[in-house]
């Protein structure tokens, strides 16, 4: 996977990646627990902050950082980011991509985003390839539990 890593990095949002993620496809079942990233650029507010995952520059996957109100849903820690809506383009699928991503998030919120030192995040509690993957990165269960809009969700969290 050494190879990944080299090509694999975390990048604000351009306007310039605007084509290929509108060209994003997920299967419906995993469409159900996250958004699609043209849908979530177009509602964006102040204190989100829309990242693309790229390899070998060209956009794979997609993910949003926030320190809105909604963050006060999940911890009490002011510098806590929120993330949602992680997703990797079904053509990509499988490759590693979404593992690589969140290996590197705590470098990229360090370098970037360097006021912050913990992100949370929700998922749900059917989604067990998401839970299995933030455990393998690091994330630990907080044993906090929110009802989403598809039922139950657990809080996981990681430090900086």
């Amino acid at each position: 996977m050494s190879t990944l890593r080299q090509t694999v990095k975390l990048e604000k949002y351009k306007p310039e990646f605007l084509k290929a993620l509108k060209e994003f496809e997920l299967p419906t079942e995993k469409a159900q627990y996250t958004a699609f990233p043209a849908v979530i650029l177009e509602k964006l507010t102040d204190d989100q902050y829309p990242i693309v995952i790229l390899s070998n520059d060209e956009p794979v996957g997609f993910f949003l950082l926030q320190s809105t109100d909604r963050v006060k849903e999940f911890t009490d820690n002011p510098r806590a980011l929120l993330l949602t809506a992680l997703s990797i383009d079904n053509s990509k699928q499988g490759k590693g991509f979404a593992k690589e991503a969140m290996n590197l998030i705590k470098q990229f919120v360090n370098q970037e985003f360097s006021e912050y030192d913990e992100i949370i995040l929700a998922v749900n509690h059917k989604n067990i390839p998401a839970q299995n993957l933030y455990k393998r990165v690091g994330f630990s269960d907080t044993g906090k539990r929110k009802i989403g809009k598809i039922g139950e969700q657990f809080i996981f969290n990681t430090f900086i």
